[in-house]
């Protein structure tokens, strides 16, 4: 059973926000103070190692539990008062005896929420490193800048930070209804949200709405934003936005999609994790239709 809630209070508190983080400090590498023991942060793609005891698992601490032959420790901040230090695995690596590797993108993740999130962030900042060691305008080698996350040319000087990419994921509803996409390489029956990266010279509302008619035809109004979650995989902010169909029949963009469609609010197919900004967008569309049919029923004609 997963430690996760079923439940968000608002989508700050979602798993891979700073929130869910339980305290945790980012500091550059750097800062890393010296023989230190720490928590750690060893994944192997999108698994991490978490120690097992019985039916406990928990983040590593005190010496490396890795191989590390291959792969060079970074120190990212403090957790609890103590040092995290990140890493990446070696893919052929065994699992040391007294530990597990659990997925970061399990629907229903084994870890505590302080510890799913500092995996995610472990992630994005792995995927960083591993794609800012050269510079993209003139291709010389990048050194880190003293204090901070960002590195500087060698050659051109030009200064490069950490790449977040914004997203845009939208509940678009009519009455009693919700409309719900699916990609062919979805699980089985799987669906959730429109969703889609921002073009230049877009706005967050635009973006919602190029995306809509883009991947279902449909038109939309009243654009509200709702929320945002971190997505570290690799390097996504997702902005959470509900629309109200204004017109337009649905027509697939096939390119991206294997099917959209409406679907009545009571009666939804295979969706995602609870975890989800997407989820949460969903439930949220679900309760706020529950309400307003609740009340329609306490009027008196």
């Amino acid at each position: 059973m997963t430690p996760l809630p079923d439940f968000f209070e608002s989508p700050l508190h979602l798993p891979f926000n700073s929130t869910s983080m339980d305290g945790f400090t980012l500091l550059p590498p750097d800062l890393e103070p010296p023989g230190t023991d720490g928590w750690w942060l060893a994944l192997r793609s999108n698994a991490l190692l978490l120690s097992e005891k019985g039916s406990i698992i928990d983040l590593p601490y005190g010496p490396c539990p890795a191989d590390t032959s291959d792969s060079k420790s970074i120190f990212i901040g403090t957790w609890q008062g103590r040092p995290v230090r990140v890493m990446a695995m070696n893919q052929e690596e065994d699992v040391p005896s007294g530990f597990v590797l659990e997925s970061l993108l399990s629907a229903n993740p084994r870890m505590q929420p302080a510890h799913l999130s500092l995996g995610g962030l472990a992630s994005q900042l792995l995927h960083w490193e591993a794609n800012s060691c050269f510079c993209s305008r003139c291709g010389a080698a990048l050194q880190r800048l003293p204090g901070e996350w960002g590195k500087k040319c060698e050659g051109c000087h030009y200064l490069h930070f950490p790449h977040i990419h914004p997203c845009v994921i939208v509940a678009v509803r009519r009455p009693g209804e919700i409309l719900l996409t699916r990609k062919r390489e979805w699980a089985p029956n799987r669906y959730s949200l429109v969703a889609g990266f921002l073009d230049p010279g877009e706005c967050l509302e635009e973006a919602v709405a190029r995306e809509v008619q883009e991947e279902t035809g449909l038109r939309v109004k009243n654009i509200r934003y709702v929320g945002s979650q971190c997505w570290p995989f690799p390097s996504q902010v997702m902005t959470g936005f509900t629309a109200d169909y204004a017109g337009g029949e649905v027509v697939v963009e096939e390119k991206e999609l294997e099917d959209a469609r409406w679907f009545p609010i009571n009666a939804l197919p295979d969706l995602p994790p609870k975890r989800s900004i997407a989820r949460y967008l969903i439930d949220g569309a679900g309760a706020e239709a529950g309400t307003r049919d609740a009340g329609r029923g306490s009027r008196k004609p």
